[in-house]
């Protein structure tokens, strides 16, 4: 029988090491809380299928984007997050909203709940919506199962990161390692016992620079973490096609200085297509069918 865990663990170490608390807490300066739609968002929900009134618990809440959502439908929203930055954006987005009740507080995957009054079957529907680059993705799972009394909700990687498009790095000859984050969670609750259920919600990105030097800066994190080892020379080798394919594919940006999908203004340049990235919505309930 396949270890999943010890596949995920192995896999973990051969990743660049993910964004601490400190590194969010500089990312979520670029979250300025506009009231833009949220495709991604409106997507969860919809498949999340939480009831009205339902309570809910969001694990690696950010900005709050669906605490904030889910408290305007009516329900009781437990959110935490381990970056102060990211939680005083939610603050903010829920002032902006005109929400207030939601339950916000500063935690971890790796703390111990408890301590926090986090308790079994505390809430109705437990989501974490890509927030689940862990180091002990069982343990997270159970966590998350624990707390919830009906169902939960994740999203995961169909590839190898968000960030990481696969279809660029083939076009400039980069091998990219993908491992399929969402499979391992899927082959981990099986074992459980329990009966995960796989979706896809498929967001598009809009990538605008004020520079090709920026473009080159943003895009280059693509070939350091493909997850294939380079040489020096294989890695300055792919940083000259790359410079290359993005001279052929960015174009004058038509809505520069308008706000982007974080509320950030959009640079001068863009790509001259919207990149797809694609997420693996897998939920399950955690009680037998029979319970319900």
């Amino acid at each position: 029988m396949i270890d999943f865990e010890k596949e995920w663990e192995l896999v973990q170490q051969t990743r660049p090491k993910p964004n601490d608390a400190q590194g969010w807490n500089k990312r979520s300066a670029r979250y300025d809380n506009k009231d833009m739609k949220n495709a991604y968002a409106e997507d969860f929900l919809k498949l999340a299928d939480i009831r009205p009134n339902e309570s809910v618990f969001d694990m690696g809440c950010g900005t709050g984007t669906l605490a904030v959502m889910l408290a305007e439908r009516g329900c009781d929203v437990h959110a935490a997050d381990f970056s102060d930055g990211m939680l005083a954006k939610l603050a903010e987005n829920a002032a902006v909203r005109g929400v207030d009740g939601i339950d916000a507080f500063k935690m971890s995957w790796e703390d111990d709940w408890s301590a926090f009054g986090i308790e079994d079957d505390m809430v109705d529907v437990a989501i974490a919506s890509r927030s689940m680059s862990v180091a002990r993705l069982d343990e997270a799972i159970d966590k998350l199962t624990h707390v919830a009394r009906r169902k939960c909700c994740i999203t995961m990687t169909t590839g190898t990161a968000p960030y990481v498009d696969s279809r660029i790095l083939s076009a400039i000859g980069v091998p990219a390692a993908s491992t399929k984050d969402y499979l391992y969670a899927f082959g981990i609750l099986a074992q459980k016992g329990l009966e995960p259920k796989v979706d896809y919600i498929y967001s598009t990105r809009k990538d605008t620079f004020d520079s090709h030097a920026d473009a080159m800066a943003d895009f280059t994190r693509m070939i350091d973490r493909c997850g294939t080892p380079l040489t020096d020379a294989e890695r300055a080798a792919a940083c000259e096609r790359l410079s290359a394919w993005l001279e052929q594919h960015i174009v004058e940006n038509p809505d520069a200085g308008k706000p982007d999908r974080k509320g950030v203004p959009e640079g001068l340049l863009c790509l001259d297509v919207l990149r797809t990235v694609s997420w693996a919505f897998i939920s399950w309930n955690t009680r037998p069918q029979s319970a319900y």
